[in-house]
């Protein structure tokens, strides 16, 4: 049985006392409402992994994330964190290839291969991100995108080290848009990413992979999304950074 998981990408919102305030609600409130078996992930700002960390208080069903490692395991990189300082600092996950990443910061599929190897050795869990963009789906390229992005950027792994990998698609035309795949375009592209991973790998390991929706997911399409059979979740943007969308969300399983 695969994970249920929701992610809350902060990306770079919220200053210390906003973050406190915000980590404090949902811990609160996935205490009060939440149900069902879904695994929660915070991923804040690289300044308050520490103190988020602190506030989950050991809390069993919502763990910390980060937004992004540097691929060395130390030395001269000013202004890089590496795995084994997130990993020093509670942090259990990491969000590796998002589309802002390789977007503005020039990140490719041969640079997030040396980035997943770091994370794993280091005992961090990569949430590994693909997705097409709107010009690439336009020219139906999206399989072909999803398929080099993950045989270049991912499958370089062992099956024991893929097993502890959770792998995010956010179709880029749908993030900080307002457009939001429908739960048909979503479901039928999280199949082919099943279907390369039982290709690659084997059956059981298609099987047993996380795959989360990451494209505008919001209290108000989160149910109809998750419904579908091979979308186990999603990694949540702009609706994380408000507690009670967050939460409505966590509780659409």
């Amino acid at each position: 049985m695969r994970k249920k998981i929701v992610a809350g990408n902060w990306k770079m919102n919220k200053t210390f006392e906003e973050a406190q305030a915000l980590v404090s609600e949902v811990v609160n409130m996935v205490q009060d409402e939440v149900n069902n078996q879904a695994e929660v992930v915070l991923c804040p700002p690289f300044p308050f992994l520490s103190s988020v960390s602190k506030a989950l208080g050991g809390n069993s069903n919502i763990h910390l994330g980060a937004q992004n490692c540097h691929q060395k395991e130390s030395g001269a990189y000013t202004g890089e964190v590496s795995a084994a300082m997130l990993k020093s600092v509670g942090v259990e996950y990491v969000i590796l290839g998002h589309s802002e990443r390789r977007q503005y910061f020039n990140e490719d599929n041969q640079l997030l291969e040396t980035k997943v190897k770091a994370a794993l050795q280091a005992g961090l869990i990569p949430i590994f991100c693909i997705g097409e963009s709107l010009e690439q789906r336009e020219q139906d390229l999206t399989f072909d995108v999803i398929e080099t992005q993950l045989k270049e950027g991912l499958f370089h792994v062992t099956n024991e080290e893929f097993a502890r990998v959770v792998i995010a698609y956010e179709p880029i035309w749908a993030i900080g848009t307002g457009k939001t795949a429908t739960s048909q375009q979503a479901q039928e592209v999280h199949a082919f990413i099943r279907e390369q991973i039982a290709r690659h790998y084997d059956a059981e390991a298609a099987a047993n992979t996380t795959i989360l929706y990451g494209g505008s997911a919001n209290p108000g399409n989160a149910r109809e999304l998750f419904s579908q059979p091979d979308i186990d979740g999603g990694l949540i943007g702009g609706a994380s950074l408000k507690s009670r969308d967050f939460t409505d969300i966590i509780k659409s399983f």
